[in-house]
C-alpha cells in the first residue's frame, strides 16, 4: 500500500492544526509555507476534509481553517479513508465487492494473508488520533522553522 501525496500533505496539515489547536484559523498559505505544500493541491485536500467535518473553515480577513474537533477525537484512519477512499491493499479484500474483483476467492490461500495485513493497518491507523501523533516535545512545526523551513 501506498498512499497517496493527498493523504501525506493532508495528515501534515491536520498536525499542523492540531498542534495550534484551540488558537486562530490558520490560512492555506500559512499551512502551506509552514509545511512546504503545494497551496492549490492543499486548498483541494482541505475542501475535501471539510466536506467530511475533519475542519471547518472560517471566512473573513482572519479566517482559514480549524479542526471541527478535538485532536483526540480525529483518527488518522479516518483522514486516509477521506482522502484514499478506502484502506484496501488488494481488492479481493473488500467484503462487499472482492469476488468482482478475483475469481479465485474460494481456493485463495493467499486472500487471508492480505484480510489480516488489511485488518492490522486499519487497527493501528483508526486506534491513533492526531493528538498521538503531535504528542512531542516541541511542535514539529516550530522545530522545521527554527531550522529554515
Amino acid at each position: 500500500m501506498k498512499l497517496s501525496n493527498r493523504t501525506e500533505y493532508g495528515l501534515r496539515a491536520l498536525v499542523t492544526l492540531a498542534e495550534r489547536s484551540g488558537g486562530a484559523p490558520m490560512s492555506t498559505r500559512q499551512i502551506a509555507e509552514i509545511e512546504g505544500i503545494p497551496e492549490p493541491f492543499l486548498d483541494q485536500i482541505m475542501v475535501l476534509l471539510r466536506r467530511a467535518g475533519i475542519v471547518k473553515s472560517v471566512r473573513g480577513v482572519n479566517g482559514g481553517f480549524l479542526l471541527a474537533q478535538s485532536p483526540d477525537q480525529v483518527s488518522v484512519g479516518e483522514v486516509v479513508r477521506v482522502l484514499e477512499g478506502s484502506l484496501l491493499l488488494i481488492g479481493c479484500v473488500d467484503e462487499e465487492n472482492g469476488d468482482l474483483w478475483c475469481e479465485r476467492i474460494p481456493i485463495c490461500h493467499t486472500r487471508k494473508v492480505w484480510v489480516k495485513l488489511n485488518e492490522g493497518i486499519a487497527k493501528a491507523l483508526g486506534s491513533l488520533t492526531l493528538a498521538e501523533v503531535v504528542e512531542t516535545d516541541e511542535p514539529a512545526s516550530a522545530a522545521r522553522a527554527g531550522k529554515g523551513g
